[in-house]
């Protein structure tokens, strides 16, 4: 486990302080400043809460419910039954990584000093996350407004010492029995807590956070692929020429058709076009490379600055004003975050639709330009990468629907108080799937272009393609031959992607990729 420290302060976190938490174990330390600002808001929550008159949250209902005054006694018994209550969820376990992610994201609202939460119930999630204990959250339960109330309500309730936990030795238990073991009090919650602890986007910025870490290493393979297949396919270089990005000026183009040029350098395989099979252009999979996967690029970048602004937010209902007011508002809608993970979703099927375009182009006898059909090693006897494509072609076909939108959705809440929503953990959820399935397709791509430059027998590959070659090769990618079992080959060559192991070997050659 990382050792490393991440600091929350009152401002916010960034997106690696994120990832460091939820994939690399990293330990949290609340500041000083953090500490004084939640007992700040926490004296304007108890001043508000003493008086007669009712203040949502504090001394009301929630929801539809919220026209009742709470008599002092039962505000406890409120705040206990609001997380039991919405700790609603069904549906498989959702992932540790996004359920620590969940849980550090509240953490930051929380410590923002805008929720009214006394510092020990922060201190408490601290020293949850810092154990390694992680709340069974489950897949269906959220419509992203108010925020990601089932999920966020499990996460609460292992923090009153109830319902169901995974240790760091990865067995589920009773959440009382872990808190005990690693002695944790269960924080008994007072006026407004119960609600400051679901009130948020933070499962669907969690999971936002953390496709965008991906993409960035997915989108730099796709770039190294593309030009292994143009290689592959004996095209030009010629189209990713900086002069002609520059006169289109989109960042992402300019960027991918250089990561292109990058690990094309020295091939003599590429410009062939007036060989035995003369042609004008390229195949748009292959030409409009840098333009699709820099229009996704783009959208990515978008997507960071969204992410970046909801880092820095303080999301709850009401929250607490430097000037003592408690406010109701609705920043828990999950509009913002759900609209990129959707445009994320469509970036990623062009994505992989695109490359699968060019696998099959490798396999086809007619339009690669002299490589065997299906790159078999005796066609007919040998039907080579035939299926592989098919399993490509059916990834693409999912992610196709999986670029739907959820956020185009809406179904009324909460007797019609609740009336719009922004299904934005549905869109996260789909997006995650997404990025697992291009993943899988870019393995294809590249298992089909490494097979069919070697099989260009005479002409020598780019130094980075070389090393592509050699680090698949090690990685227990096998090369051309007869026909064997795939499925091992096929997940080999997943696993190398996955790792960053196809970024990191043309790297060695080309240098950071952009």
């Amino acid at each position: 486990m990382d050792m490393h420290t991440v600091v929350v302060g009152t401002s916010g976190v960034t997106a690696s302080d994120v990832v460091a938490v939820a994939r690399d174990g990293a330990r949290i330390e609340l500041s000083a400043e953090a500490v004084a600002a939640l007992a700040a808001a926490r004296g304007i929550v108890d001043a508000l809460a003493a008086k007669p008159e009712p203040v949502y949250g504090v001394s009301t209902g929630f929801g539809a419910l919220a026209t009742r005054h709470i008599s002092p006694e039962l505000r406890a018994q409120l705040q206990r039954n609001i997380v039991r209550s919405h700790a609603a969820g069904m549906g498989p376990r959702v992932e540790r990584e996004v359920v620590r992610a969940l849980m550090f994201l509240r953490l930051k609202t929380v410590c923002s000093g805008h929720t009214g939460v006394r510092p020990e119930v922060a201190q408490t999630m601290a020293d949850i996350l810092n154990a390694g204990i992680t709340p069974v959250v489950h897949e269906y339960g959220s419509l992203g407004c108010s925020g990601d109330l089932a999920p966020l309500s499990h996460c609460a309730l292992t923090l009153m010492g109830e319902g169901d936990a995974e240790g760091p030795d990865g067995v589920v238990r009773p959440a009382g029995e872990l808190l005990a073991e690693h002695g944790i009090a269960p924080v008994e919650l007072r006026e407004k807590e119960g609600l400051a602890l679901l009130n948020g986007t933070d499962g669907m910025l969690g999971m936002l956070v953390m496709a965008l870490a991906d993409l960035d290493m997915l989108y730099k393979s796709a770039d190294v692929t593309a030009a292994l297949s143009l290689e592959a396919l004996l095209g030009t270089d010629k189209v990713l020429a900086p002069e002609l990005h520059a006169i289109r000026p989109h960042p992402g183009q300019g960027a991918s058709a250089a990561n292109m040029l990058a690990v094309l350098a020295g091939s003599e395989l590429t410009g062939h076009h007036q060989d035995d099979a003369p042609r004008v252009q390229d195949a748009y999979s292959v030409r409009c490379a840098p333009q699709v996967a820099g229009a996704g690029r783009d959208t990515m970048a978008h997507a960071r600055l969204v992410a970046e602004r909801e880092l820095a937010s303080a999301v709850d209902n009401p929250v607490v004003l430097p000037d003592g007011r408690v406010e109701s508002n609705g920043n828990f809608h999950g509009a913002p975050v759900a609209y990129v993970l959707d445009f994320l979703a469509i970036a990623v099927a062009d994505l992989a639709s695109i490359a699968e375009r060019r696998t099959d182009r490798l396999l086809d006898k007619n339009r690669s330009h002299g490589l065997p059909p299906f790159l078999a090693d005796d066609a007919g006897v040998d039907s080579g990468l035939m299926i592989a494509q098919y399993t490509q072609a059916a990834l693409v076909s999912e992610l196709k629907r999986l670029a739907v939108p959820a956020s185009a959705d809406s179904i009324p809440s909460s007797a019609m108080q609740e009336d719009h929503v922004s299904m934005g953990w549905s869109a996260a959820r789909k997006l995650r799937t997404a990025v697992d399935n291009l993943t899988r397709v870019i393995a294809v791509e590249l298992y089909a272009a490494t097979r069919g430059v070697e099989l260009r027998e005479g002409l020598t590959p780019a130094p980075a393609t070389r090393a592509v070659i050699a680090a698949v090769r090690e990685a227990g990618v096998q090369g051309p031959g007869p026909d064997r079992f795939l499925a091992p080959d096929l997940a080999a060559a997943d696993a190398f992607v996955r790792a960053g192991g196809l970024v990191a070997a043309v790297e060695t050659v080309t240098g950071p990729l952009r």
